[in-house]
């Protein structure tokens, strides 16, 4: 069983890897046309340490997690977008 992150605070800004923000994957999981799920990559070495999550279909970030040592295990979770929101992107169009 892995254990929990080291904390979850509130309007926390969380410390990534790196300065970048390459997203390596935007998923609508409720087909609403707005974007619920961000994979990015801070450091450029092409694997995700930022994920975050829309939970409430708003198309804002809700939830942070920071895999710092990236070993598959969140180091950090914060509510909000840790201070690193996303850039918005119009809805998408299901046809």
């Amino acid at each position: 069983m892995s254990q929990a992150p080291e904390s979850v605070t509130d309007g926390e800004i969380v410390e990534t890897r790196g300065d970048e923000r390459v997203e390596l994957l935007r998923a609508d999981t409720n087909n609403d046309g707005k974007t619920d799920v961000w994979v990015v990559d801070t450091d450029g070495d092409g694997k995700a340490d930022l994920f975050q999550f829309d939970t409430d279909g708003d198309g804002k970030v809700d939830i942070t997690m920071v895999d710092i040592d990236e070993d598959g295990q969140p180091d950090e979770v914060v509510d909000g977008d840790g201070g690193l929101p996303p850039e918005q992107l119009p809805p998408t169009v299901q046809l």
